[in-house]
C-alpha cells in the first residue's frame, strides 16, 4: 500500500459543521462512510485524502452548493489549525506568522506545501500541491487560498490588497461568489497569493513573544511526533510477515515494537494506515511472491 497523505480530521468536523447551514445533518453527510462525527473529534484521528475528496463530493451533492469550497474558506480561522494558528497568532509580523505557516505545514498534511517566493515589491505564497485531489481539487485549493487571505486580514486588522492564481480553469461559480474571493485569476501557472511585499511587514494585532514560543515548542515536537508514526508504519509492515511463514498479529507486533496495541492502531491511524489493511498488503506480497517462485521453477 502506498502511503496516502492525510489531514487532520478535525478538518472534515469543520466541513460537517458548515453543510447545517444547507439544513444536511452529520447523519447524512457521513452515511456511507467509516467516518462519524465523534471520532472526527479525536485531535489525534487523520482522515486521507481519499476520504477527504469523497466527503467534499458528497457534501456538494447534497448542499446542491458547487462553490463550497469558497465557503469553507470564508469561516475558517487560525485557530482551526491547533497548535500551528495559535503560533501564526503569537507571530510579530504577517511575515513571520507566513514563514510559520510554511515551516510547519507537514504536520497539518504532507498533501500540500507552502512557499514564499519574492521579486522586487512583490511577494507570493504559493501552494504546492503533492496528492491527487481527483474532482474536489477546486473546492480544497479554493478554501485554503480563501481562508488563508481572510486570516491574513483578519490576524492584521485590514484588508489586504493583491490577488489570487489558481492552476485551474474557471468554475461556472466562480462568478456568482467574486465578492468572497480576493481578485482572482484562473488557468495561471501556480496557486499562489500575490501581494505588495511591503505587506510582510505589516504587525499582528494578536502578537505575543512569549506565547510564540510555547506554540512554536508545542509545533516542533508534533512534527516530530508525525515522523515517528511514519517510522512506526515502516516498522510494522516489517515484522507482520513471519520469516519462517505466517503473519504476527496485532498484539504480538505491538508487543515486538514495546507499545500497547490500543497506541499502535492509534500512532498507524495518524500516519492514515491500519493495522488491518498493512496485514492484507503483506499477504497479498507473499502470495505474489509464491506465485513468482512457481512460475520461475515450471
Amino acid at each position: 500500500m502506498t502511503d496516502e497523505p492525510t489531514i487532520p480530521a478535525v478538518q472534515a468536523l469543520h466541513l460537517v459543521e458548515l453543510v447545517k447551514r444547507w439544513d444536511v445533518t452529520a447523519a447524512e453527510l457521513l452515511r456511507g462512510t467509516s467516518l462519524n462525527a465523534r471520532e472526527l473529534r479525536d485531535p489525534h484521528r487523520r482522515v486521507t485524502v481519499r476520504e477527504l475528496v469523497a466527503l467534499v463530493e458528497r457534501a456538494r451533492a447534497l448542499t446542491g452548493e458547487p462553490g463550497l469550497g469558497v465557503y469553507f474558506g470564508l469561516r475558517m480561522q487560525a485557530t482551526s489549525h491547533g497548535y500551528l494558528g495559535f503560533a501564526a497568532m503569537a507571530a510579530s509580523t504577517l511575515g513571520e506568522a507566513i514563514a510559520l505557516a510554511a515551516r510547519f505545514a507537514p504536520m497539518i498534511t504532507g498533501a500540500l506545501s507552502l512557499r514564499v517566493t519574492r521579486e522586487g515589491s512583490t511577494a507570493a505564497l504559493v501552494i504546492d500541491e503533492a496528492a491527487d485531489f481527483g474532482p474536489a481539487r477546486d473546492a480544497v485549493l479554493l478554501a485554503l487560498l480563501v481562508g488563508l487571505w481572510r486570516m491574513g486580514c483578519a490576524l492584521t486588522g485590514r484588508e489586504l490588497g493583491g490577488s489570487a492564481d489558481l492552476a485551474f480553469p474557471e468554475p461556472a461559480y466562480a462568478a456568482r461568489l467574486k465578492t468572497a474571493l480576493p481578485a482572482a485569476r484562473f488557468g495561471r501557472p501556480s496557486h499562489r497569493l500575490v501581494f505588495d511585499a511591503s505587506t510582510l511587514e505589516a504587525p499582528l494585532l494578536t502578537a505575543d513573544p512569549a506565547a510564540l514560543e510555547l506554540a512554536r515548542e508545542q509545533c516542533e515536537r508534533a512534527v516530530e511526533a508525525l515522523a515517528a508514526e511514519g517510522r512506526v508504519a515502516g516498522r510494522t509492515r516489517a515484522l507482520i510477515a513471519k520469516p519462517g511463514g505466517g503473519f504476527r498479529s496485532l498484539d504480538e507486533v505491538a508487543r515486538a515494537l514495546g507499545v500497547s496495541a490500543r497506541t499502535l492502531k492509534r500512532r498507524l491511524a495518524a500516519g492514515g494506515q491500519s493495522y488491518s489493511a498493512l496485514l492484507d498488503d503483506a499477504r497479498r506480497e507473499r502470495a505474489e511472491a509464491m506465485l513468482r517462485a512457481e512460475g520461475s521453477a515450471i
